[in-house]
């Protein structure tokens, strides 16, 4: 087995700064990205109510329920 080669202190240097580098930047585009996320969490929740809203209009009129007039 070949002995371990020493690196060299620059080469060392560059990576650590890469990896924090790459650490900032993944948390300065998480906070951009996680209100836009949110907001269409929020409409997507908002579409889901409406949705299921006319598909139990549309079943009470299929099975002839009418819940305006109680006939």
């Amino acid at each position: 087995m070949v002995p371990p080669v020493a690196v060299s202190p620059l080469i060392k240097t560059a990576r650590w700064s890469a990896l924090l580098l790459g650490v900032f930047y993944g948390k300065q585009r998480f906070d951009y990205l996680k209100p836009i996320a949110e907001e269409e969490r929020k409409i997507e929740e908002a579409e889901k109510k409406a949705r299921e809203e006319q598909e139990r209009i549309q079943k009470q009129l299929s099975e002839g329920k009418c819940s305006v007039c109680s006939i």
